[in-house]
């Protein structure tokens, strides 16, 4: 009896704990879903595009009126006079070339870009440009402009009332300047009248190309539509396009074969790259970036000069001997020497390649000098380019 009893004891004992652990590894599998990082993942939508799903880019000329004197300088042979007597010759007004001048109306150029599957009588934004010397485009109108594609034909036209972004005051001994106020856009401001067809109903196979191309990035898309297809209909074929075969008899065909897999997530693959720019000095390292081991020093001379004035003149009661100013020049040299030789390991990773070269104490314009150096070295793993 007293056995059995024991064997029922531990056999609890063991229950309770078999119950503890789960308890706690279930608890530490939802801690551990917590504090994991957000993965870097992107919606496939994010990173490709479908091949011939493009916009279309559209210009036209055409004048602004109603200006408050703000419009172009209207001379003899001016490209502004021309057109505005053309268009009230076509209006039925015969002008002269006296009659013509006046300071409210400016030629423009006017863009915009067409979307895909733009259908007739929508509209689109337009963006409205001073071609003259036009000091402001505040207050005007465009009159209907033709907006043309790249094979000349129209495909939308645009009227309406500019909305300027900036302005310009201007006083006999001081003027202020806001934003750009030459340029100007329409909402809403130009009418499709022609559509660029592309059908997509009867499409067996499309195209989607990489924004950023790259082997490892495409086919790790073409794997991910394979692994929710079930089946091979995705291949990589380039650096940067991945061929889609639409199974037979998927429910809305490319449409609803897109819609699905561009929710996909991936997680895109990138080049070690380093991007300077030298104007601002910019500096821009991809977390690929990896070096050598390499020891840096930087050190820089500096001269500076100082030319200062000084007047001189005779002493008191002195007999002889005039007041005038002489110059004083103060040089100061510095060959930089407090600079520290640093030593970076290889294959470091970016934040510790940052903190070796801030280490130094030295500014960016320094520092782009600096990697260009290392790149010169060999023993950086990363392209550098220059904007």
């Amino acid at each position: 009896m007293m056995k059995t009893t024991q064997r029922n004891n531990i056999s609890g004992f063991q229950r309770s704990l078999s119950l503890m652990l789960a308890v706690f590894l279930t608890i530490s599998l939802i801690t551990t879903s917590f504090v994991q990082p957000v993965s870097a993942a992107s919606r496939i939508k994010d990173i490709v595009e479908i091949e011939g799903v493009r916009d279309n880019m559209l210009i036209g000329y055409g004048l602004v009126v109603g200006l408050n004197g703000t419009g172009d300088s209207i001379e003899d042979g001016h490209f502004t006079k021309e057109s505005l007597q053309s268009m009230l010759n076509r209006m039925g007004i015969k002008t002269t070339d006296a009659a013509v001048d006046s300071a409210n109306v400016a030629a423009v150029m006017v863009t915009a870009n067409l979307p895909p599957f733009s259908r007739q009588g929508s509209r689109i934004d337009v963006t409205v440009s001073a071609l003259g010397d036009s000091d402001s485009l505040l207050g005007g109108t465009l009159l209907v402009t033709p907006l043309l594609g790249a094979d000349g034909e129209v495909y939308a036209v645009s009227q309406g009332q500019l909305a300027v972004g900036g302005f310009s005051a201007t006083g006999d001994a001081e003027s202020v300047t806001k934003g750009v106020p030459t340029s100007a856009r329409i909402a809403n401001g130009a009418i499709i009248e022609r559509e660029l067809t592309f059908d997509m109903s009867n499409m067996r196979t499309f195209n989607l190309n990489l924004r950023n191309p790259d082997f490892t990035t495409g086919r790790r898309v073409a794997q991910a539509i394979n692994a929710f297809l079930g089946t091979s209909a995705a291949n990589a074929i380039d650096l940067s396009t991945i061929a889609v075969n639409i199974p037979t008899g998927y429910a809305n065909g490319a449409v609803g074969l897109l819609t699905d897999i561009e929710q996909l997530r991936i997680e895109p693959d990138q080049i070690a790259k380093v991007v300077i720019d030298e104007h601002s000095g910019t500096i821009v390292m991809g977390d690929n970036a990896r070096i050598s081991t390499v020891a840096i020093a930087q050190g820089s001379l500096t001269i500076r000069i100082t030319e200062a004035q000084q007047v001189s003149q005779p002493g008191p009661f002195a007999e002889v001997g005039t007041t005038t100013t002489v110059d004083r020049t103060d040089i100061e040299i510095d060959e930089g020497s407090d600079s520290k030789l640093t030593v970076v390991n290889g294959g470091v990773t970016l934040q510790e390649l940052v903190n070796g070269l801030n280490a130094l104490g030295i500014g960016p314009r320094d520092m782009i000098t600096i990697l260009q150096a290392i790149k010169a070295a060999g023993a950086l793993q990363a392209d550098i380019e220059v904007m």
